[in-house]
């Protein structure tokens, strides 16, 4: 399917957006390893997060959503051999591939073929030290199969940020004999370790140094999942963007490891700033006010800036081809692994659009402002890049056409939707 995009005059209201998916991931995946029940409010609807659910269900968990629009899990009696299939979630791969090593013992998972084609190594190797045995297709990809057994803490130095990599190992290790640690050289997300702690788990962290006790059980807990953030970074970039717009997010995640983008913006002179906080949450949670803003160029290489914000990389790309100046992005090269190669799948779109780009092979540059057309551009098969070709077709003289536009579903099914609510 190809979808049209038109330029618009101004971007204006407020716009809730989905459950953090990230949150939404672990708080399923947590909840199927604890005592008791684990009630999630505010759930993500991505399709990735739907397929985590599915996979649980199939280890024999009780995943089900009540009459009051909460989700339920119950661990029941996990499967001691089941089959996974994590479509295009890199996440339900990956962190389940640590709960197989440590609860079962014969696993296979695969997913669709993109999934096919990102590296799982990353994953497989700690798992195996710790005394699984994984079985990786072409040496490095899935389909995989997972022979868990009886495990034993290790100390794990990660070689690049994943909070994917670190919560698999975690979860692991939470079955372990011994302590389990990792240590990163660059800090990834900590949803995995505020939500183990808040279950009990006997966790600890010492600078960039993460340890778990194996043996202490985690108990199920009542939690609400706040508004995504990196679904928000498509708002506030497109607010930025369209003169004249102001947009209000409520109830956004803003974690600390997440909003390097936000920091970002305001750097390049972005009127984005959080109007409130809501006590009382597992995570913190703000409401994100937006404003129409001349942006300056920003030069970007902090490994900590880059690790917290790539996800939202190639939304940035679009706020930089309106920056005076050029901006320059580097120590991106995870990019390259994610559901596209999302460097490449960025700089061919946007020139496309008639933007100027440099590709780097661990990021690019981008000189501005440009005044962009409308053309026929791809997802590649990629949500993100879905959603980052939709704000620039705002911007854009004449009409842009996203083939393969539905693959937003992945994180955000109502994003052209609620983008539609706000035009003007």
């Amino acid at each position: 399917m190809t979808r049209a995009i038109e330029r618009i005059s101004r971007l204006e209201g407020v716009i809730k957006v989905p459950g953090d998916k990230s949150i939404s991931h672990r708080a399923l995946i947590l909840g199927a390893m604890a005592r008791g029940h684990q009630v999630i409010e505010g759930l993500s609807e991505a399709v990735d997060v739907a397929t985590t659910a599915d996979a649980l269900r199939a280890m024999g968990c009780f995943v089900e959503v009540m009459p009051d629009g909460r989700t339920m899990v119950l661990p029941k009696v996990l499967r001691s051999e089941f089959s996974i299939d994590a479509g295009n979630s890199g996440t339900t791969a990956r962190i389940l591939a640590g709960v197989a090593a440590a609860r079962a013992t014969r696993c296979e998972i695969t997913g669709d073929a993109s999934l096919c084609r990102r590296p799982m190594l990353r994953v497989a190797e700690p798992l195996e030290r710790m005394g699984a045995r994984i079985t990786l297709t072409n040496g490095g990809t899935l389909p995989a199969v997972v022979e868990g057994g009886a495990l034993h803490g290790i100390e794990y130095e990660t070689p690049l940020a994943s909070a994917q990599v670190k919560s698999a190992i975690l979860l692991a290790g939470l079955s372990a004999d011994g302590t389990t640690t990792v240590i990163e050289s660059t800090p990834s997300r900590d949803h995995t370790e505020i939500m183990l702690r808040a279950m009990g788990a006997a966790l600890r962290r010492d600078g960039n140094r993460i340890s778990v006790d194996g043996g202490t059980p985690i108990e199920g807990i009542t939690l609400t999942v706040p508004g995504d953030f990196s679904s928000a970074a498509f708002f506030m970039v497109a607010a930025l963007l369209v003169p004249g717009s102001q947009v209000m997010l409520p109830f956004t995640g803003i974690n600390p490891r997440r909003i390097a983008l936000m920091t970002v913006l305001q750097k390049m002179g972005g009127r984005v700033t959080i109007e409130g906080l809501h006590a009382g949450q597992l995570e913190p949670a703000g409401d994100i006010a937006v404003a129409s803003s001349e942006l300056q160029a920003i030069e970007i290489d902090d490994p900590a800036t880059v690790a917290s914000m790539i996800d939202e990389i190639p939304i940035l790309a679009v706020a930089a081809t309106q920056a005076q100046g050029r901006t320059v992005i580097h120590g991106a090269g995870e990019l390259r692994h994610k559901e596209s190669d999302r460097i490449e799948a960025m700089t061919t779109n946007l020139r496309a659009l008639g933007a100027t780009v440099e590709a780097f092979e661990d990021g690019f540059a981008i000189q501005g402002p440009t005044p962009l057309r409308g053309a026929t551009v791809s997802s590649f098969g990629d949500h993100r890049v879905a959603m980052a070709m939709a704000v620039a077709g705002l911007i854009a003289e004449g009409t842009t056409h996203i083939e393969n536009d539905e693959i937003v579903s992945i994180s955000y099914p109502r994003f052209f939707m609620d983008l539609r609510a706000l035009a003007r």
